[in-house]
């Protein structure tokens, strides 16, 4: 792969994200073709958005065109603001990191291992130094990108970084929300989009090999023809070794776990070099400390993960959609906790409040009913998603749900998941030139209700645009808080709004994070969820691993936790 033709497709796509936003729907857009050795973009867009979208684009990345910190520039401009980034307290978004410039020795090393597939391009390093999907920033960029195809490479790149001492930011499918791939301290960039093959399919034992770099939705689309598919749904557009990284989940969590109960084993480089296997094929094993779930969720501080072996499942025989609205989001969220007090096995349950609702009337010139509503997906034979939808339309005619309706035929499924698949993007469209802050609190499925009711009257009060969106079933929602990127002060009420979600849902318990991970954005948190103790053995293990600090530096612990 030439060098030209990369910085070319570079070039090409800084310029169109410099115009519109990376925004969901169907078809795919392959900008080159990844058999050819470049990295397939993964940009959706529904027709039905994109009128809206362009307007809420232009303005929406304008902030792209202010002037950056070279890289090799100090951050002494940001040090006299006296902020702890990702400690406690801290509200500041742009994260500093003390750079150190790259040695000339270690580029010539780089190119010898990996010839063509690394680039020093300023817009491809840009566009890898800031997330597509967040509103975190930092100062620096990466010095250098590297597309590795191979494990030995990936292997031979972390020791050459190893032994100069130089960052390692590890980058998938750039759908993470929280500054997971932000280069604080420059460094390398390792971009395991190249590395996206099929190894091996089991279809007696139900699991599948594959290389970090596949899409999920890739994964799915060959896995079809089989009669299986890998359950989880994160965003479109995110990796397996991402999702890995950031122990996801998605929609279907509540009937077939999260990440970390879906991978079966990992090959994982540490950052000498040295490639680790966590665990046999088996589907269980009492064979030692469990390596695999030590590394799923450790958003790229231990090392690269470059091979995956994901439990599969059968594709649903039949399958019911259905839709109830309700008076208030606790109604709404009073069924979900009784479905699944219930005993039935529903493979989805969402929630979605009149704000919500609105957006996404005014995106796609839709009438539905403005008020809080609950998605549910059931799953099996016909018989039995037919009993499970009248006993859910039970249970909801008890909780003050009206105009329930379900469909089974596949477009109206389709139409009708339509209104959760393109919820943020309505969002977007609604508050043109506006970022989103999107909380991920999660508690204990019998506090659900009365954290969404504390938190829905926080949220109507404010000045912002707030919208609520629930994976009802497992207790995780989220919030849209859409807020002016160049307006300080509702940068700041949009911080106010997520620290008294994240807090209320520690009272109860719960979790700052639910699947979207740490990064930069959650740190300042983990000592009041997980305490100093937790945090502490933490570092022990990332001391460990990784002596240098070479492996995504200023991400996960934070910085005041020591011993």
């Amino acid at each position: 792969m030439a060098i030209s033709s990369r910085l070319a497709r570079s070039k090409t796509v800084f310029s169109f994200l410099r115009q519109s936003r990376q925004l969901h729907s169907t078809p795919k857009l392959t900008v080159i073709s990844p058999e050819k050795g470049h990295r397939r973009l993964p940009f959706w867009w529904s027709s039905s958005l994109l009128p809206l979208a362009i307007a809420a684009s232009a303005s929406s990345y304008a902030f792209l065109n202010y002037s950056h910190p070279s890289i090799s520039e100090s951050s002494s401009a940001l040090d006299s603001r006296d902020v702890t980034i990702g400690g406690k307290g801290s509200t500041e978004p742009v994260v500093k990191g003390e750079y150190k410039e790259v040695p000339k020795e270690l580029i010539t090393q780089l190119k010898t291992i990996l010839e063509d597939n690394l680039t020093t391009d300023y817009d491809e390093r840009y566009f890898h130094g800031k997330p597509q999907n967040s509103f975190h920033k930092a100062v620096n960029i990466p010095d250098v990108v590297v597309f590795p195809r191979s494990e030995e490479e990936v292997s031979k790149i972390l020791k050459s970084c190893n032994e100069y001492k130089v960052p390692i930011v590890p980058y998938g499918g750039a759908t993470s929300i929280e500054g997971h791939t932000l280069a604080p301290k420059g460094g390398v960039c390792i971009d395991m989009s190249l590395m996206k093959r099929v190894k091996a399919l089991h279809v007696e034992d139900m699991d599948v090999v594959v290389e970090p770099g596949i899409g999920w939705l890739e994964l799915n689309e060959y896995l079809e023809e089989y009669g299986l598919f890998f359950p989880l749904d994160p965003g479109p557009g995110a990796s397996i070794g991402g999702m890995c990284a950031t122990r996801c989940s998605g929609s279907l969590a509540v009937r077939y776990g999260t990440m970390r109960d879906n991978v079966i084993s990992l090959k994982v480089v540490l950052p000498n070099g040295d490639v680790v296997k966590t665990a046999s094929r088996a589907r269980k094993s009492a064979a030692g400390y469990d390596l695999t779930r030590l590394m799923i969720g450790s958003e790229g501080t231990l090392g690269v993960i470059t091979e995956v072996t994901l439990r599969l499942q059968k594709i649903p025989q039949h399958s019911v959609v259905a839709v109830c609205n309700f008076p208030t989001v606790k109604d709404a969220a009073d069924v979900a906790i009784a479905t699944m007090m219930s005993g039935i096995q529903v493979s989805r349950v969402e929630l979605l409040d009149e704000v919500q609702i609105r957006a996404i009337n005014m995106a796609n010139g839709k009438s539905l009913n403005e008020a809080p509503t609950l998605m549910f997906e059931f799953i099996g034979t016909e018989a039995y998603t037919r009993e499970q939808t009248e006993i859910v339309q039970q249970i909801a005619s008890k909780h003050n749900g009206s105009d329930f309706m379900f469909a089974e035929e596949p477009e109206a499924k389709k139409e009708l998941w339509k209104i959760r698949k393109e919820a943020l993007w309505a969002c977007y469209a609604m508050a043109p030139g506006h970022e989103a802050m999107i909380t991920d609190v999660c508690v204990p499925l019998s506090h659900l209700a009365e954290l969404i009711s504390r938190s829905k009257k926080e949220l109507d009060a404010s000045s912002l645009l707030c919208t609520v969106i629930a994976h009802a079933g497992d207790g995780n929602f989220h919030t849209c808080i859409m807020f002016d990127p160049s307006n300080e002060e509702q940068r700041k009420e949009a911080e106010r709004l997520n620290h008294f979600m994240v807090h209320s849902a520690l009272s109860m318990d719960g979790t700052c994070t639910g699947e979207h991970g740490v990064g930069t954005g959650k740190m300042k948190y983990l000592e009041k969820e997980l305490g100093i103790e937790a945090l502490q053995t933490m570092k022990r293990i990332k001391k460990t691993l990784d002596p240098n600090d070479i492996m995504n530096p200023g991400k996960l612990i934070p910085p005041h936790v020591c011993f």
